[in-house]
């Protein structure tokens, strides 16, 4: 995808004129993408964006980062559904204990649970939205914090990307999977267990089909990386897989995991959505495409109906 892609929201002057979508040059996109997965500070990245010589290169650098009030779909205040934190046991992990953002949709259950996995960067306001949407739905959400072992989410996503590189992978991995059995096993829950993420959180969904097998009833990542092929055969849960159309680190992976599946005879759909970039589902940014995510949302919703109700 090669053309200037405009923003999806609209934005007012100081006056309360409505001002024309900023329009992003393809470079800027990049280089923002460079930023969010790499050790980048937000200084460098600006920096960056003025040295490409772009007109107005730093004014759309700034756009892209996010907005999550502005962005929030579903209040926390919604009378649909109960919003709290709780903490529960992780061991193996990071620390031996975890926090996570468990909302539950209104009435006395039980329901299906959905685990809803961070991106690199800890629970931010964006997937503490997406948990309150998975419960408007009718599930049991539930969306743990990476960084809890470490003083949690700390209020913005550079210093998030930070803190949870600094975390041993393989027990962060450990505490996410046991947020996905707390929700499983809660009173609250059906027994049967959803999991979706996004980005980082996309490639903990196919790990968790890797590790957990039957006792995960129903997968959908989130353009994240895939499970290695001598993996595959111990996946259960049918998969839904979302990819953006320009995505070259993770679509690298795309057809060899496909190919995988199909060989080890697993039940798998996956989507590549046109006209959209890394994070397309995430609409605290300009990356976001509404008309993308909404469907890929509502096959998502579908997925999980079909499969745990």
């Amino acid at each position: 995808m090669n053309a200037i892609t405009k923003r999806t929201d609209i934005t007012t002057s100081d006056e309360g004129a409505e001002v024309e979508p900023m329009e992003i040059d393809p470079k800027i996109f990049d280089l923002y993408d460079e930023f969010c997965h790499s050790d980048m500070d937000r200084r460098t990245f600006l920096s960056r964006a003025a040295a490409l010589g772009i007109l107005g290169g730093v004014a759309m650098a700034t756009s892209l980062l996010p907005r999550y009030a502005e962005a929030a779909m579903i209040k926390f205040t919604d009378s649909r559904i109960k919003a709290t934190y709780v903490e529960y046991d992780s061991p193996g992990g990071n620390s031996g204990q975890m926090r996570g953002y468990l909302v539950q949709p209104r009435g006395e259950g039980p329901f299906s649970a959905i685990i809803v996995i961070h991106e690199n960067r800890g629970l931010n306001p964006h997937i503490e939205d997406v948990a309150r949407r998975a419960a408007v739905e009718g599930f049991l959400a539930f969306a743990p914090d990476g960084l809890y072992p470490i003083g949690g989410y700390p209020g913005n996503d550079e210093d998030g990307k930070v803190m949870q590189k600094s975390l041993d992978r393989g027990k962060l991995f450990i505490d996410l999977m046991n947020g996905a059995k707390f929700v499983k096993s809660h009173a609250l829950s059906n027994g049967k267990l959803g999991a979706t993420g996004f980005c980082y959180g996309g490639g903990v969904t196919n790990a968790l089909a890797v590790h957990m097998g039957a006792d995960l009833q129903a997968g959908v990542p989130f353009y994240g990386a895939a499970a290695k092929a001598e993996d595959v055969g111990s996946i259960q849960a049918p998969l839904l897989i979302h990819y953006a159309e320009d995505d070259k680190r993770i679509n690298a992976m795309k057809e060899g995991y496909e190919s995988a599946l199909k060989t080890a005879g697993k039940s798998f759909e996956s989507y590549v959505y046109p006209g959209t970039r890394h994070g397309f589902h995430n609409n605290s940014t300009p990356r976001f495409n509404e008309a993308q995510a909404k469907i890929a949302w509502e096959r998502t919703i579908a997925h999980f109906k079909k499969h745990l109700t």
